[in-house]
């Protein structure tokens, strides 16, 4: 941990941990791509990738560190005040009409028909 009050970070997935290392082999055979390309491309390979071992058991590494470290955290008494919290809906405020105040003519108008 960095610093006291900083809750671990969350573990990447075995599909980020590939990526970050193959990332810049797939600039290479790219030059000039996009990121949004090389994330597709990127992802593409990984669907297509036959053995996934490797990359799943350092996630499940990292995973049960970060839980870990995350009891740890809690017992010294940390709290979830760093994790993201969810966006509470606001109440949405019934719009208010405005009434028209209408003239004396149209008023005489009206009346007339």
């Amino acid at each position: 941990m960095s610093a006291a009050g900083d809750r671990p970070k969350r573990p990447l997935s075995a599909y980020m941990l590939w990526l970050n290392e193959t990332r810049e082999s797939i600039k290479k055979e790219n030059p000039g791509s996009k990121v949004t390309d090389i994330a597709k491309r990127g992802g593409e390979l990984w669907r297509g990738l036959k053995d996934k071992t490797e990359w799943e058991q350092k996630a499940i590494k990292m995973k049960e560190e970060y839980n870990r470290l995350v009891k740890e955290y809690e017992a010294n008494g940390g709290t979830d005040s760093g994790a993201p919290k969810k966006r509470k809906k606001m109440p949405v405020k019934p719009v208010k009409k405005i009434k028209k105040k209408e003239s004396s003519e149209e008023d005489e108008e009206d009346e007339s028909e």
